[in-house]
Formats: structure tokens, C-alpha cells, sequence
């Protein structure tokens, strides 16, 4: 179920999920940390062959959800770890107070991870803010959905509107919808320069194609909106 996507990074693909009438595929991370356990990143829908796969790495210790729309599954993976340290992006713990969160994601790693994952927040947005992670080992950007990224051969209206909003192709962008909500975009500004500066050479995302190489170039034209 968990493919390797780099050194001590890994990849589960989940469901394509129905978001306001368009198909998203989706995806989760899985990150071994130099002291043995695992930090989990978006998680899905959590199976049985899932679990296993991730208990095989090692014990789940830190479970993360990158913005406010993607919680769904994350009181199932609490009640499968229930040892394990729930973390909130902006937002998320007002919206969801049924979820019990251990933490808030900061613009600075927890220290529990600051050896190997680094991070930053998109801020500035009236609508979602998100939290952008690097994985040290592997040199790989870990974005959820600021950056989409989905094939060409998508036809239709829907297609269409995809491609006018810069989702569709190499470099991918954000959903014009979302930009338009970052009214003051110099925090924005600031965390796109940490991430070029952090040099990744991997993209995972969650929605559309990763890359293993030329992460950086992907990553300063996508987000060349800000």
C-alpha cells in the first residue's frame, strides 16, 4: 500500500474524491524520523493492508493535516494510534472541535521532527491557509493543495475551466478561487522564498502528478502568483 517516494518518505495513493463536481485523486505521506517513528501527512481512508504497511516502518507518532479541509479521516487513524500527537493547521481546530488536537503547526517544526521536516505557512488567505513541509532526507517539498498539478488530457467544460485556472500541465498553479482570497500577500510572499530557498529537488502533492526531479523550478512558477 506505501511506495517509497525517497529516502525514509513514502506514498499511499487514496480514492479519487468528488470536490464541488471535480474528480480529485488523492495521496498521503509517510515520513520515517531519525528516532524511529512515523509521521503521517494528509492521511486517507485507513485499510487494514494501509496499516500494516505503515506499522511496518515503525510506530505513528505525529499525524498532520497540512489545512482545514483535509480531516476527514483523521479521527480513524487517532483511534487505530491512539498514543499518536494530532496536529492542526490554521483554522482547523475551530472548525472541527469534535477532533481532539494535541497541537497547532506553526511556522517553526515541532521539535519532535525538526530534524528531519522543516516547514512554513501560507499565510494570508481570508479562506484556507496551509502548511508546507520539506523533508530533509530526501530533498522533497510536501504540498497539499496549493500546488494541483493534473494531466492533459482532461476534456469537457470541466477541462477547461482546469486549464484557465493554471492547474493543468508541468508546472501546475493554485485554483484562481483560492488566489483571488489572499488579500495580503506579502506573508505569502515570504513563505514561497522559504521554500525555493529550502532548494527541494522532489514535489509530492496531493492532488495531480509529483515529480522527482526539478522541484524548485516547478514550485517558483506555480506559485509565480503571488
Amino acid at each position: 500500500m506505501l511506495e517509497e517516494f525517497g529516502p525514509s518518505l513514502f506514498v499511499a495513493e487514496g480514492p479519487t474524491i468528488s470536490f464541488y463536481g471535480f474528480l480529485y485523486p488523492t495521496r498521503m505521506a509517510v515520513a520515517r524520523l531519525s528516532g524511529g517513528g512515523v509521521w503521517v501527512w494528509a492521511p486517507g481512508a485507513l485499510r487494514d493492508e494501509l496499516a500494516d504497511s505503515v506499522e511496518a516502518i515503525g510506530p505513528v507518532r505525529h499525524i498532520v493535516s497540512p489545512n482545514k479541509i483535509h480531516h476527514l479521516f483523521l479521527n480513524e487513524w487517532h483511534e487505530r494510534w491512539p498514543d499518536a500527537r494530532m496536529y492542526a493547521p490554521p483554522g482547523l481546530a475551530r472548525r472541527k472541535p469534535e477532533i481532539h488536537f494535541d497541537a497547532d503547526l506553526l511556522d517553526d517544526p515541532d521539535p519532535a521532527w525538526a530534524e528531519d521536516i522543516d516547514q512554513v505557512i501560507f499565510r494570508g488567505s481570508l479562506a484556507l491557509e496551509e502548511v508546507v513541509f520539506f523533508h530533509r532526507a530526501s530533498r522533497t517539498a510536501i504540498i497539499c493543495d496549493l500546488i494541483q498539478r493534473f494531466p492533459d488530457n482532461i476534456k469537457g467544460w470541466k477541462g477547461m475551466l482546469m486549464r484557465a485556472d493554471g492547474l493543468v500541465g508541468e508546472h501546475g498553479s493554485t485554483p484562481r478561487e483560492w488566489r483571488a482570497s489572499f488579500l495580503h500577500r506579502g506573508p505569502a510572499r515570504a513563505a514561497r522564498q522559504k521554500v525555493l530557498d529550502w532548494n527541494p529537488e522532489r514535489l509530492l502533492i496531493a492532488h495531480g502528478a509529483c515529480a522527482q526531479t526539478g522541484a524548485a523550478d516547478i514550485v517558483r512558477q506555480a506559485l509565480d502568483w503571488i
